[in-house]
């Protein structure tokens, strides 16, 4: 495997990045794509990005912040590989690269989420050491919910 992983810091990279994480994020069009980003990147919101072969086959977004119960951490939003390459390593490289950022970047932890229903997902994150700590909850806020 001759792929490496960076930051998407360009409106290249940036774009390139949407048709993998639109597999995992489908309500995200690409419409729009470029400015949601560079908006949230205001924010602290980052993309990283595996390329193999001249092609985005894995994405993050993430951001690095501080709260009470964990510090100064890496919290990450996004983490996909592309469907048609998974279990490729892609994904290992991805987190092996969030893991050294965090660590370049003072951070003690590196968190995430993810939907209950993603069990291989699930089954990626515990072979590599991460725990279960936490249950997340919501709430929709919309006009007419409780």
């Amino acid at each position: 495997m001759s792929a490496i992983a960076r930051e998407a810091e360009s409106d290249e990279d940036i774009e390139r990045c949407h048709p993998v994480l639109h597999q995992l994020r489908p309500h995200v069009p690409f419409e729009g794509w470029l400015e949601r980003v560079r908006r949230q990147q205001a924010l602290g919101y980052r993309l990283a990005f595996v390329e193999d072969d001249a092609r985005v086959v894995a994405v993050a977004g993430f951001l690095v912040r501080e709260n009470l119960p964990d510090g100064v951490h890496l919290h990450v939003d996004d983490l996909v590989t592309d469907s048609g390459v998974r279990s490729s390593g892609h994904g290992e490289l991805l987190l092996d690269w969030l893991k050294s950022l965090g660590r370049r970047e003072g951070c003690k932890t590196l968190n995430l989420e993810s939907g209950v229903q993603r069990f291989a997902a699930h089954r990626f994150y515990l072979r590599h050491r991460m725990e279960i700590r936490a249950h997340h909850f919501g709430l929709s806020l919309d006009e007419g919910e409780g």
